[in-house]
């Protein structure tokens, strides 16, 4: 069993109280950098960063009498094959089987960022002005998953007033997102319900702990197109192929080396010639 958390889009208002809590429950400052770009009409910063782990992502879907708001949460998917923990070098980061957290090691961090790369959903992000830059993501509150079975769920989760978001064991999360979705089928006179008949994160990259149901398809939301294969076999062979290429470079850089110093020993020869 793992954890997982299903978010229902036709319940969602685009409250925000799920970036609230995040921030406060990690002690993320606020966003103090000015904004001049609006999401859906709604001012804000509209990615995840070091200091904004998820937030509220807006669409006007339709026209007319058609018109409609439609709301996506962002945040690290924690993927059951995540492809940042295999392009990691280190170890760094890591995915616990029994919550499904995928979570980042800072003593065993070396910086080099293939974890942004390898991610699908483009989530990691780096502490650009720090000094001692981390990488920096949503943890799935691990801290709070460990007692779980005493109602500690994730921050986001327990302050959503709609019900919006619903934590618990990924299976019977599944089983639930497909009986809204025929539910609301069966009690549609035309046949179709609320609900795109799919559930996003159920089989995408070989599966996520966050999963969405929605009126609209995600990927109107901006979330990626992603076959089911998990990106961690690409990552596999890319990074398979990463010793020849730090064998390539320490070569080169130790020819540069060389060069650079057998003309300065020229240079400085010659010099001394030309004094003597």
């Amino acid at each position: 069993m793992s954890y997982g958390v299903l978010y229902d889009g036709t319940r969602c208002i685009g409250c925000r109280a799920c970036s609230v809590a995040c921030k406060s429950w990690n002690k993320n400052p606020a966003e103090t950098e000015k904004k001049t770009s609006v999401e859906g009409g709604i001012e804000g910063k509209a990615v995840v960063s070091d200091k904004t782990f998820t937030f509220m992502r807006f669409r006007e879907i339709g026209e007319g009498d058609d018109f409609k708001w439609a709301f996506a949460k962002i945040q690290c998917m924690h993927c059951l094959k995540p492809g940042c923990e295999t392009a990691c070098i280190v170890g760094a980061l890591h995915r616990n089987k029994h919550t499904g957290a995928v979570t980042y090691d800072t003593n065993k961090c070396i910086g080099c960022r293939y974890c942004m790369v390898a991610c699908p959903f483009g989530i990691p992000t780096y502490q650009w002005e720090k000094r001692m830059p981390w990488i920096r993501k949503c943890t799935f509150c691990a801290d709070r998953l460990n007692e779980a079975e005493n109602g500690m769920a994730p921050a986001c989760v327990t302050a959503c007033p709609t019900r919006a978001l619903q934590f618990g064991d990924r299976d019977e999360l599944i089983e639930e997102a497909h009986r809204r979705i025929e539910e609301s089928r069966a009690a549609d006179p035309a046949g179709v319900g609320k609900y795109v008949d799919h559930v996003y994160g159920e089989n995408e990259v070989g599966g996520t702990a966050w999963m969405y149901i929605s009126s609209v398809d995600m990927t109107d939301l901006d979330l990626p197109r992603l076959s089911e294969e998990p990106v961690t076999k690409n990552a596999r062979t890319a990074m398979s192929t990463l010793p020849y290429y730090v064998t390539g470079m320490v070569l080169l850089m130790a020819s540069i080396y060389f060069v650079t110093k057998r003309r300065q020993k020229i240079a400085a020869a010659e010099e001394k010639e030309k004094k003597g």
